[in-house]
């Protein structure tokens, strides 16, 4: 289904085929490692390359859920290296990133298709690996 690269900060999910429905990120295969943010910082890279037809969803979804209470989060999302998404998240334990699925449809290409989604944290974090998911294909 998907194979999972995890660095420091930086989560790396490339996809084998669309595949339908929400998706958590521990059925993505994201383990432990990979959800504590000593720096605050986080890097979600989704690779679409090499899937075939692109049947995105009505409202392709990121939900990030995290065990601290954050006064506020940056995410900055971006499809094939166009800025997306750009948003203050205002306290709270998650955020909802809701996505423009024209707008993913337009910036499709034949060869690369990398969505990449930024956090900042004012603090170090630790992602809720049951609770996040991601929805992107119908």
């Amino acid at each position: 289904m998907s194979k999972v690269e995890i660095n420091q900060g930086e989560i790396k999910v490339k996809f084998n085929e669309p595949t339908s429905g929400k998706l958590s990120f521990e059925e993505l295969g994201i383990s432990n490692e990979g959800a504590t943010l000593e720096g605050g910082l986080l890097r979600l890279v989704f690779d679409l390359e090499g899937i075939g037809e692109h049947d995105y969803y009505q409202v392709p979804t990121l939900e990030l859920f995290y065990e601290e209470n954050m006064s506020e989060t940056h995410w900055v999302c971006e499809f094939n290296g166009k800025t997306i998404l750009d948003k203050l998240d205002h306290y709270g334990h998650s955020t909802i990133l809701l996505l423009n699925r024209k707008v993913l449809s337009e910036l499709e290409q034949h060869h690369e298709n990398v969505l990449i989604v930024h956090a900042e944290f004012p603090q170090p974090a630790k992602l809720n690996l049951k609770e996040s998911s991601i929805r992107l294909f119908k």
